[in-house]
């Protein structure tokens, strides 16, 4: 199994992922290809656009880890801080996976740490996220089952 044979846009198995390069202890992967509209005018791709394939990968991650269903009742997600390293270019039709995972969480907040691999690591980046009540007013807590979904998959730690 190669990284160009991994269905695209839908969660990898264990076996997709290591296939992709991705560690183990990232348990959550999405593979993609570089797109036309990524590149920027040096052919490579734009820096701004690793940010919008960890928002993509986040949407669905959050959503299986049942952090929100994206609708009125669920919370606000608010990214506090977002950081990127990048370590190599990506070029037109260069297949990859995006692989993430949450370190840590507080009451309310938590970080992910994301990776791009093809099949080396190329990108990694970092984010803070906010949960906020629907109108944005107050602190949204993680729920109990919320905690022990990202301790489980992640192995997340608590923080004060």
């Amino acid at each position: 199994m190669s990284l160009e044979s991994l269905p695209f846009l839908v969660p990898l198995d264990a076996q997709q992922r290591a296939a992709a390069g991705v560690p183990p202890e990232f348990r959550y992967a999405i593979a993609d290809r570089v797109r036309f509209h990524d590149l920027d005018a040096l052919g490579h791709v734009n820096n701004a656009r690793y940010l919008s394939w960890f928002e993509a990968f986040r949407l669905p991650y959050l959503r299986d880890y049942g952090v929100t269903r994206y609708d009125a009742e669920s919370p606000r997600l608010v990214l506090a801080t977002v950081s990127l390293d990048f370590h190599a270019e990506m070029f037109l039709g260069e297949a990859y996976a995006i692989a993430g995972r949450t370190l840590w969480f507080r009451t309310s907040s938590f970080e992910m740490e994301y990776a791009v691999f093809a099949p080396d690591r190329r990108v990694t980046g970092r984010a803070v996220i906010v949960l906020r009540t629907p109108d944005g007013r107050a602190k949204w807590p993680l729920t109990e089952e919320n905690r022990a979904t990202l301790r489980h998959r992640d192995s997340a730690r608590a923080l004060p």
